[in-house]
C-alpha cells in the first residue's frame, strides 16, 4: 500500500508543475495583504521545506486523486505516512526543477503525456456527465433482457463421491465411489418422486450440510449464479418438479424447483442505468474517434512473424 501511495503522489507532480506555470495577476498591496490573511486562516500551510510549502487545500486535493480504495487509508491511519511521502515528492521536484531537470526532453515528453492524459480523463468525465438515461431506456432494456432477471427458488440434495470437494469427512462417514454416489442419488430421487418429504430427506441424506440443515433450501438465485449443469437443470424444471439426477464437480444433485420469478425492475434499475450509460459513453468515444478521422499504420503494428517457423505435425505411422 505504501508504495502505491508514493507512486500516486509522485504522479501529482505534473499537476503541480502545470499549476505553477501561470502566475497570478498582480493585485494592490493592501488588498493582497488582507486576502492573504483571510486565506491563511482558512487554508493554512501544513507542511514546508526549503522552497516548498504545502497548504491544507493542496494536500486534501492530492488525497482526492488517489484511487477510492486508498483514500480512506490516506485520510485515516496512513494520513501522516502519505503526508511524509507527499512532502518528500515536493522536495525532490523542487530540487529537480532547480537543477533544470524539468527542461530535459525526456521529462518534457512525460509531462506532456501526463497533461494530455489528465485532460483526456476530464473530457471522458464531461462526456459521462452529458449522457442521460431515461426511464424509457431502462424499461426497454429490462424488457429485452428479461431472461437475465429470471430467478428460481429451489431446494437440492447432494450426494458426493469421495473425490468431491464436498465429500463427507470424519469417522463413520461413508466414502462412496462415483458409481455408488450416482446409484444412491437415483434411489433417493425415486423415493422423492414416490412421495417422500424432500426437506426431511435433505436433512438426513444431503452432503451439502449447510443447505441440508435447512431442508435443502437454496433460496432464490439468478441465471449464472450456480455451476452450469446445476443452473441449466434448475431453470429447465417447472415449479413443483423434481429434476433428474444432475452431475456437477461436487457430485450428484437432486433439485426441486419451488418457483420461477422475475426480479422486479425497481431492484435492478440502478444496475441497468449504469450498464446503459457505460454503453452510451463507449459509443460516444467511438463516434469521437471516427469523427477525428483516426488512422493507424497497420504495417507498423502488424504482429511480427515468429522467429522460428512452426513445426509441422508428425505424421502417424501406418
Amino acid at each position: 500500500m505504501k508504495k502505491t501511495l508514493i507512486l500516486s503522489a509522485l504522479a501529482l507532480a505534473a499537476t503541480a508543475v502545470f499549476a505553477q506555470e501561470k502566475a497570478a495577476p498582480a493585485k494592490p498591496a493592501e488588498a493582497a495583504s488582507k486576502q492573504t490573511v483571510k486565506i491563511e486562516e482558512t487554508d493554512p500551510v501544513i507542511m514546508s521545506a526549503t522552497g516548498v510549502t504545502v497548504k491544507k487545500s493542496e494536500f486534501e486535493a492530492a488525497i482526492k486523486t488517489l484511487p477510492a480504495e486508498y483514500q480512506q487509508y490516506a485520510t485515516g491511519p496512513g494520513k501522516k505516512q502519505f503526508a511524509e511521502d507527499y512532502l518528500k515528492m515536493k522536495v525532490l521536484a523542487h530540487a529537480g526543477m532547480k537543477d533544470g531537470l524539468d527542461k530535459e526532453p525526456s521529462v518534457q515528453q512525460q509531462l506532456a503525456l501526463m497533461r494530455e492524459n489528465l485532460v483526456a480523463t476530464e473530457e471522458v468525465k464531461k462526456i459521462d456527465r452529458g449522457v442521460k438515461v431515461s426511464d424509457e431506456d431502462i424499461k426497454k432494456y429490462y424488457d429485452e433482457h428479461k431472461n437475465d432477471y429470471e430467478q428460481v427458488k429451489a431446494r437440492h440434495i447432494l450426494i458426493a463421491p469421495k473425490d468431491s470437494p464436498a465429500a463427507p469427512k470424519g469417522e463413520g462417514k461413508a466414502q462412496l465411489t462415483d458409481a455408488e454416489a450416482k446409484a444412491k442419488a437415483e434411489a433417493i430421487r425415486a423415493k422423492l418422486v414416490a412421495g417422500a418429504d424432500f426437506a426431511e430427506t435433505a436433512k438426513k441424506e444431503s452432503d451439502d450440510t449447510g443447505s441440508g440443515a435447512q431442508g435443502g433450501e437454496l433460496g432464490a438465485f439468478g441465471r449464472g449464479q450456480m455451476v452450469p449443469e446445476f443452473d441449466q437443470a434448475a431453470f429447465a424444471a417447472k415449479p413443483g418438479e423434481i429434476s433428474p439426477v444432475v452431475k456437477t464437480q461436487f457430485g450428484y444433485h437432486i433439485i426441486k424447483v419451488e418457483s420461477h420469478d422475475t426480479t422486479p425492475i425497481e431492484q435492478v434499475k440502478a444496475a441497468i442505468e449504469r450498464q446503459i450509460k457505460q454503453k452510451k459513453v463507449a459509443d460516444a468515444l467511438d463516434a469521437l474517434k471516427t469523427a477525428s478521422n483516426a488512422k493507424i499504420d497497420e504495417a507498423y503494428f502488424a504482429v511480427p512473424p515468429s522467429a522460428h517457423p512452426p513445426i509441422p505435425p508428425v505424421k502417424k505411422q501406418q
